[in-house]
């Protein structure tokens, strides 16, 4: 069936401006890290997907490595982009990553102009586009010249394969040198991508506040904390159909303990009394702050993203409940 985008779209997704870009960004942004391999059903992705756009939901984000097996999520994302969103092309932000491994050998991981060039142009053939918008540096390289990555990125855009450059995973101190040589260079970093939630609250400690000053926006991945931060573990249980209970998953059940279930269980009561979900009280809660341009989620259903999705109707906290959040957390 020719898919037709709903025309009210727009109507109610909160889009920030990211950092002192002309881009904006909506608030929730779905990544396509998990639930869109080679071994997850094409047609469930396809509605996630469309649902998303639906909703507002204008970013996907993507990376060479995403699957299982890598590439694999690209390769979705291509089916999905024929079928369905190539007329809309113009009204997607679309954003890859590079610096995991992907091949055998020196040439395919970490940082090296080869590696990032490389893999940028197999990753648009694989998403069967002509460019991304955003193309980011995945993790910083210990052994690679950081001039020579952030050269890379400046090379990429400015060859057309993408028009904005971003970093991920960067800790603060080396976050400002790259956003200072890609200025030097003269292709701005548009945004960070870094973790953060309730349980991981690291960019709090200087890099938010970078960002803020260097102008450069940032979108968190995991502020769910890969589904922990949702109904599905509340009780105790291990659903068989959860992250933490696939072979493929990232999260691990020795990461759900009886004191993080306990926080997890009031975090809940604290969501109960604002009228929203466990889910909906994380995504507010991460985009409570100034300095962050979006939320990243993941998503295995079409139910999940309008859950999400609807977090963006109470995004303001009284001091009490944050105060009680962070004893909870501390």
């Amino acid at each position: 069936m020719l898919y037709d985008a709903a025309p009210d779209r727009y109507d109610s997704m909160v889009y920030r401006r990211c950092g002192r870009s002309g881009l904006k960004l909506p608030a929730i942004s779905l990544g396509l890290w998990q639930n869109f391999g080679g071994i997850n059903p094409l047609e469930n992705g396809r509605a996630i997907i469309r649902r998303a756009f639906d909703l507002g939901v204008t970013h996907l984000d993507l990376a060479n490595n995403y699957g299982p097996p890598p590439g694999s999520a690209e390769e979705t994302f291509g089916r999905i982009y024929d079928l369905d969103l190539r007329p809309y092309r113009d009204e997607l932000i679309l954003s890859n990553k590079a610096g995991y491994t992907m091949w055998p050998g020196p040439y395919g991981d970490w940082g090296s102009r080869k590696y990032l060039v490389a893999s940028c142009d197999q990753s648009l053939k694989r998403m069967g586009v002509d460019y991304v918008d955003i193309f980011y540096h995945h993790r910083p390289d210990p052994e690679t010249p950081l001039e020579e990555t952030m050269g890379a990125l400046d090379y990429v855009v400015r060859s057309g394969r993408a028009l904005y450059a971003g970093i991920s995973n960067y800790p603060h101190e080396k976050a400002a040198q790259a956003i200072q040589i890609l200025r030097d260079l003269g292709t701005p970093c548009l945004i960070e991508q870094p973790t953060y939630n309730m349980f991981n609250r690291w960019v709090e400690d200087h890099l938010l506040d970078t960002l803020a000053t260097e102008g450069v926006g940032c979108i968190v991945f995991s502020p769910l904390a890969q589904g922990m931060l949702t109904s599905r573990y509340l009780g105790g249980d291990i659903p068989a159909d959860s992250r933490a209970a696939r072979p493929t998953g990232t999260l691990r059940t020795s990461a759900i303990t009886p004191e993080r279930l306990a926080r997890i269980e009031q975090l809940n009561e604290v969501a109960q009394a604002r009228g929203q979900s466990l889910a909906q009280l994380a995504l507010a809660w991460v985009l409570r702050q100034p300095a962050i341009t979006s939320a990243l989620v993941g998503a295995s259903k079409v139910s999940q993203i309008e859950e999400n999705v609807a977090a963006l109707s109470n995004l303001s906290f009284s001091d009490e409940e944050l105060q009680r959040i962070d004893a909870i957390l501390a």
